[in-house]
């Protein structure tokens, strides 16, 4: 058997769809969840591909997110887009949200849309990346669980707490960036332990606080902020803006609220989106030429733009389908049995 099993993206995301459907999840959130792992796949991310079938089917099996949930907007502020998610995966309450946001944008120069008692495991990029192709630039951030340790500490405190931005360029692809707050995505280390393979010095401590190569001690120990105090304060800033700014929860209360069941993050997300022509009239046109020179100036250097890999692998994936391993295919299938 080989490791891997060629796939087109419509395999993926009809894999994806099925097992979610046969999780009980329904039909207007298998849509919208099964994109966002096709996205993953697709654009190279495989920690936020189908890798994330497990992790929602070991969340909806531990009862902890609404799998008909029907996200509902919400009264506030005339610059503000609420919603409700009543306990669902966050993708269908941004899905509702998206266009109102879009348009507040667009007629008062900015905007914010705060996503409320949603759960959530991917990826923020895919939100900004769509944003941003409506010509806006877009800010997102969300706590998740208690994962990580502050800069200095030994205890779990901060979620991974993501922070991605969008920035349109007409007749090309954003300017993307995502990144965690944490030195690494909480699903990569997963997948170390997985494979079996050590995790680099400063992804995480073990229980008693010591740095760790091993997958597992630091899944059962905490992780470590990127850069230090830096990132820790970049956490903690999260930890307010998309949790009691918002109304929501932080990552301690939302592993609390888990109760040891290991399943997906509860709480809040908040976007932010700006129209650059509510700031600059019509000097829009000149200012993004002037973006375009930052970056061509980034890229003569022989400097990578963030997201250059994620679109050069999306364009490899739509012609040439994608690898997924085959023991997680093999895992996933076993959803289905």
């Amino acid at each position: 058997m080989t490791d891997t099993v060629k796939m087109t993206l419509d395999e993926v995301r009809a894999l994806a769809r099925s097992v979610l459907a046969a999780q009980g999840l329904a039909p207007a959130h298998v849509e919208a969840v099964a994109e966002t792992m096709v996205a993953g796949e697709r654009d190279g991310c495989t920690s936020h591909g189908l890798y994330r079938l497990l992790v929602c089917a070991h969340t909806i099996r531990a009862g902890k997110v609404a799998l008909d949930a029907e996200p509902e907007i919400v009264e506030s502020a005339p610059g503000l887009v609420r919603v409700d998610a009543r306990g669902g995966y966050a993708q269908l309450a941004f899905a509702l949200g998206r266009g109102p946001l879009a348009a507040i944008a667009k007629a008062n120069g900015i905007a914010a849309l705060a996503i409320n008692n949603c759960v959530h495991f991917a990826a923020l990029w895919p939100e900004v990346e769509a944003l941003a192709e409506e010509g806006l630039v877009a800010l997102a951030f969300t706590p998740s669980h208690a994962w990580v340790a502050p800069a200095g500490g030994t205890a779990p405190i901060f979620g991974t707490n993501p922070i991605a931005f969008g920035w349109p360029r007409p007749g090309r692809h954003p300017y993307v960036f995502d990144f965690a707050t944490s030195a690494v995505a909480r699903g990569e280390i997963e997948l170390h332990r997985r494979a079996g393979k050590p995790i680099p010095l400063g992804w995480g401590i073990d229980a008693a606080g010591r740095p760790t190569t091993d997958a597992t001690a630091a899944l059962g120990g905490a992780m470590l902020t990127f850069g230090g105090h830096k990132g820790s304060a970049l956490a903690t800033m999260v930890e307010l803006i998309a949790g009691p700014l918002i109304g929501d929860l932080t990552s301690r209360a939302s592993i609390e609220h888990d109760g040891g069941a290991n399943a997906s993050p509860l709480g809040g997300e908040l976007v932010i989106a700006i129209d650059p022509a509510g700031f600059l009239g019509g000097a829009v046109a000149r200012q993004l030429d002037a973006a375009e020179m930052l970056f061509d100036g980034i890229q003569a250097q022989g400097a990578r733009l963030p997201s250059e890999r994620r679109y050069a692998a999306r364009a490899r994936s739509e012609a040439d389908g994608v690898e997924v391993s085959a023991k997680l295919l093999a895992d996933i299938q076993a959803l289905l049995d």
